[in-house]
């Protein structure tokens, strides 16, 4: 699967639990949206994940990409019920980073 760079390095800083890396994927002012919540920024970006990684241990399984509606479909595999799960990301970008994110 051919994913822009910027997917590929999350998807590799979520199975890797990097917090850190994973937020650099993102613009400075970038919104990510999941399970009712909105992350504002890259700092707090970086504490969801963080605290996601420790909760659900949740690692990322690319399962189909589409270019032109800028989505990713995964398998989501973690220590919550009814794990694996299938999700999908919605993105939007800006300047070869992630600017939105929602997760559903």
């Amino acid at each position: 699967m051919n994913l822009p760079k910027v997917i590929a390095e999350l998807v590799k800083t979520q199975n890797n639990f990097d917090s850190a890396a994973y937020a650099n994927c993102f613009t400075e002012t970038a919104v990510v949206f999941d399970e009712g919540r909105t992350h504002n920024g890259r700092k707090e970006i970086e504490s969801w994940i963080e605290k996601a990684n420790k909760e659900y241990q949740a690692t990322m399984k690319p399962l189909e990409y589409s270019e032109t509606e800028q989505t990713l479909k995964t398998e989501v595999s973690g220590t919550f019920p009814g794990s694996p799960i299938t999700m999908t990301y919605y993105y939007e970008f800006k300047d070869g980073l992630i600017q939105s994110l929602k997760i559903v």
